[in-house]
């Protein structure tokens, strides 16, 4: 059983009747192969202690645990140094057991840093990285491996835009290509104008298609295996719609495929084409603080 990331609110509440169910249903060792994550995204007050343990408390409550597996922290506003408080008390309700690890979310290279000197035990940050946005490999990654923090990723199949639906197809022309009828796949499609716009983008899905076909997979497991490779990555969270996908024969072949030198090589004669979105856009998670 592999780990499940929610985001605080209704979702813990779905945790909760989980993992009740399988305390029901399902022998006692495996309930030891679960893991549930969930993140504390708080408004920028200054942070006391109960504000912390109670929000805490309430997620602990929600998702049925006595000791939270991951927390991981966001946080909006760093011109209000509040994180590093928020962070220590976390820190405290980690050594009294309520939760394990504390992680982070969308941080980016300069605030990290700033942590692990504060002396806080982060263990990783979930960061936005696909062969499009390879923002994390110019800063933070070489960070993450001076001092062992790593990097979980999301967006690496960019929504789905990242697959065989989006092959060939020119979105400029009306419902001559698949909609884009999501959140994730407007927010992805505006990554790809940034990094080099759609006939760009449509070379890189040529060449991972190339690549997929020759191993026998699908472009998006080549696109989740190019990142699972890259520097400091730990592991990679691929969306799921239940009941309309959920990729479990695709999350299967990443595990299996290995990419040689000559994939990389092709991989990267395309990406560097692109425009360097650190500059356009910034470090990891400045998206979401413009």
């Amino acid at each position: 059983m592999g780990s499940f990331d929610f985001v605080d609110g209704p979702a813990e509440d779905l945790y909760g009747i989980f993992i009740n169910r399988v305390r029901r249903e399902r022998p006692p060792e495996f309930l030891d192969k679960v893991r549930g994550l969930t993140k504390w995204v708080p408004p920028p007050v200054k942070m006391t202690s109960s504000i912390v343990r109670e929000s805490i408390d309430v997620s602990r409550r929600r998702m049925d645990v006595p000791c939270l597996d991951m927390l991981q922290f966001h946080w909006w506003d760093y011109s209000n140094p509040g994180y590093l408080d928020a962070l220590n008390h976390l820190t405290d309700l980690k050594e009294e057991g309520k939760i394990k690890t504390v992680a982070l979310t969308n941080f980016d290279t300069e605030r990290l840093r700033i942590i692990l000197e504060n002396g806080i035990p982060v263990v990783s940050n979930q960061v936005q990285h696909s062969v499009v946005d390879m923002r994390p490999q110019q800063k933070m990654a070489e960070l993450c491996q001076l001092t062992g923090v790593k990097l979980i990723t999301y967006g690496t199949v960019m929504g789905g835009l990242l697959s065989e639906k989006f092959l060939d197809t020119n979105l400029s022309i009306p419902f001559a290509g698949p909609p884009l009828n999501t959140p994730s796949l407007q927010k992805y499609k505006r990554m790809v104008d940034a990094w080099g716009g759609w006939s760009q983008f449509q070379v890189l899905l040529q060449t991972l298609k190339r690549i997929a076909s020759k191993h026998g997979v699908s472009i998006p497991v080549v696109a989740v295996r190019y990142i699972l490779d890259q520097p400091a990555v730990a592991g990679s969270m691929i969306g799921v719609r239940l009941g309309l996908a959920e990729h479990i024969q695709d999350t299967n072949a990443i595990f299996m495929l290995s990419l040689d030198e000559d994939d990389v090589n092709s991989i990267q004669e395309v990406t560097k084409k692109g425009k360097d979105l650190l500059g356009v856009i910034g470090d990891c998670g400045d998206e979401y603080r413009r």
